[in-house]
């Protein structure tokens, strides 16, 4: 599990996480909402030790994050991550970019590693894409293409940062149905989102952050039929 005590993470004198307290179980799907700035990415840069925390502890699988004694390098192999921005190497074909990771950080030999990209890019419906390269493909498919790239190193965990957000509206279905699939399959996700339907509908539950504080968690279909915070109420209210 992914355990979060305390946390508390500034940027100079900008407080942007203020005591985050949160445990996501194995096969969980927790969506985190919230306006611009209230926290919800940092939070997953912390989870991934791309960001250093102030103070707390960040748990993955009782592994402290932020330990010195911690090798980072390994740890993230339990725990992908994709954002928003595509991120793809546009030399390299999308079979390319996906055997990357696995062969200059696990290495694993070609074979194997183009095995494994085959079987993920087929997975997000990528198969017959292997020797195109990243400019010839949708926004879309480039997403899913990065989601291939971060379960092609088989990680336990997947952090999504608002993966739809740089997407057209007609692209963002393909991208969120990958996400459901994963969610079918078991995968423990946190997932930070502006798509409501996906939240309500997907998620086991949703934590709605507002300036640094995680303001109210709940089971989905009570965070959305019944929410208790004020801050909560209104942000919803906002958007329906």
């Amino acid at each position: 599990m992914i355990e979060i005590k305390e946390v508390y993470k500034s940027f100079g004198a900008l407080e942007v996480l203020k005591g985050i307290n949160l445990t996501v179980e194995k096969g969980e799907v927790l969506s985190v909402i919230g306006g611009s700035g209230s926290g919800k990415s940092t939070l997953l840069t912390c989870i991934n030790g791309l960001e250093r925390i102030n103070s707390g502890k960040i748990l993955v699988d009782e592994t402290e994050v932020h330990a010195k004694a911690t090798d980072l390098n390994i740890l993230r192999r339990k725990i992908g991550i994709v954002f928003q921005q595509f991120n793809a190497f546009p030399h390299l074909t999308v079979l390319e970019n996906v055997t990357l990771a696995p062969r200059k950080v696990l290495g694993m030999g070609k074979a194997e590693a183009e095995a494994i990209a085959e079987k993920q890019l087929s997975h997000v419906g990528l198969g017959d894409k292997l020797s195109v390269y990243p400019g010839r493909l949708s926004g879309g498919q480039q997403q899913r293409m990065s989601i291939a790239r971060a379960l092609a190193m088989s990680p336990s965990y997947m952090l999504f940062d608002e993966v739809t957000s740089a997407l057209d509206p007609q692209l963002v279905g393909e991208v969120l149905d990958t996400l459901k699939l994963l969610a079918d399959e078991g995968m423990t996700m946190i997932c930070v989102t502006h798509e409501m339907t996906f939240a309500r509908d997907v998620s086991n539950r949703v934590a709605f952050f507002h300036k640094g504080i995680m303001a109210e968690i709940a089971p989905s279909q009570a965070f959305f039929n019944t929410p208790q915070h004020p801050e909560t109420q209104a942000f919803l209210s906002n958007i329906r």
